[in-house]
């Protein structure tokens, strides 16, 4: 870990936990089966992406922490289906991103945004379902939200991944107009 990831780390926790703990910004209350949409993945998404899966993994954990010690229902009051799952978006995020981003950093970090979304969704139903916390049916009318939230995810991911190479090069710059001494501060 160089200091730079844990910077990245501690950042993208900080904002995971606003996003968990100010009403309607990580999950969203609606009128769905689901009960709630949720942004409360992509920081950890963008942990994958844009530090590797070590930075990925350690903001899933602080999700899935946080989802735990919030639940409102007996699904999420298990550990094992509040964390365990966000453990794998950071990795699936940031294996897809590896795996593609010689082709197109962009095109990586859009399916990177995509399939780190499914694999909350895919590991949390799939675990509620194998530990009882829901019948297999009652999956389905949660697939149109969870597409949604994928595409979403999809494209913040590109559109913050882009943002973060943009900073990580330097390649905005304000120009130096006056030498340093010469500044009034």
């Amino acid at each position: 870990m160089t200091t730079e990831r844990i910077v990245i780390a501690g950042v993208l926790a900080a904002i995971t936990i606003i996003l968990g703990v100010v009403p309607g910004l990580g999950f969203i209350p609606i009128p769905t089966m689901a009960g709630n949409a949720t942004t409360e993945h992509i920081p950890t998404i963008l942990g994958g992406v844009v530090a590797g899966p070590v930075v990925g993994i350690f903001s899933g954990l602080v999700f899935g922490i946080l989802s735990f010690l919030r639940a409102t229902t007996p699904l999420f009051k298990d550990p094992i289906v509040a964390i365990v799952p966000r453990l794998f978006i950071g990795l699936v995020s940031w294996a897809v991103f590896a795996g593609l981003k010689g082709l197109n950093r962009d095109v990586a970090a859009v399916v990177a945004g995509f399939l780190g979304s499914a694999t909350n969704t895919v590991l949390v139903l799939g675990l509620a379902v194998a530990r009882g916390y829901l019948p297999p049916v009652a999956v389905l009318p949660i697939i149109p939200q969870a597409v949604v939230e994928s595409v979403i995810a999809a494209i913040l991911t590109v559109i913050l991944a882009r943002i973060f190479y943009i900073l990580e090069s330097r390649l905005v710059r304000a120009p130096d107009t006056k030498p340093r001494e010469e500044l009034p501060y």
